[in-house]
């Protein structure tokens, strides 16, 4: 599906800063897909000729370890997926998978990266993003080797809240098992402790969909891990 990069309403800040030929040339190396839950957007491993923009929807961000498939972060609509790969060796260093229906705008490369070196402003707010997702993952790192099970659920079910759903009643997007690869857990350990806020009164659950109780006591066992 082609759109008119003129016209998008949901383009990123970077692109928001193109001259008007400039954004006449990323409509003509971009085109839009879409997927359902489940689909591959990005496949580690793969030779990369793309950036890809998730324009809708909600993905994780999924790398293969020596153990098992970790996931690394959860991203949701508008932002950029393949920035690390645009200024690396061109193979995809990680996997994105769809978590619900997203509309992903593919970008050609050499295109993406000519419009880096021909307009300062593009490339500085590609370059914020760059700052802004690194940060994010160093802070998570450090959640998840120096919180105990409690903290890290109350981390996601917080991120879930403020950053995702920005509601305080919504449904978990993804499994126990996914739950617990993203916490480092078992999946027996994130039923149990879902079960033990929803008995202290924290949370209320209902099969997947779950309401925040009691969200100064989720943020309290957070900040004490």
């Amino acid at each position: 599906m082609e759109l008119s990069c003129k016209n998008c309403s949901i383009k990123s800040r970077a692109a928001a800063r193109l001259r008007d030929s400039e954004i006449e040339q990323l409509s003509f190396n971009c085109i839009t897909a879409s997927f359902n839950r489940g689909d591959s957007i990005i496949r580690q491993g793969v030779f990369s000729t793309n950036v890809a923009y998730l324009r809708s929807g909600l993905v994780k961000v999924h790398i293969n370890g020596p153990h098992h498939d970790q996931i690394v972060r959860i991203v949701k609509a508008p932002g950029y997926l393949g920035l690390p790969t645009t200024f690396g060796d061109k193979i995809n260093q990680y996997s994105v998978t769809a978590i619900e229906r997203s509309e992903v705008c593919f970008i050609d490369m050499g295109t993406f990266k000519q419009l880096l070196k021909s307009n300062s402003d593009f490339a500085y707010e590609i370059m914020i993003e760059l700052c802004r997702n690194e940060l994010e993952v160093f802070y998570r790192c450090a959640n998840r080797t120096q919180k105990q099970i409690r903290g890290k659920i109350a981390d996601v079910l917080l991120e879930f809240s403020e950053r995702i759903f920005n509601a305080d009643s919504f449904s978990i997007p993804l499994t126990q098992e996914e739950l617990g690869n993203l916490v480092d857990a078992t999946r027996e350990s994130v039923s149990r402790v879902l079960a033990e806020f929803e008995n202290d009164g924290i949370i209320q659950l209902e099969g997947k969909k779950v309401q925040l109780k009691n969200k100064e006591i989720l943020k309290e066992i957070s900040s004490k891990g």
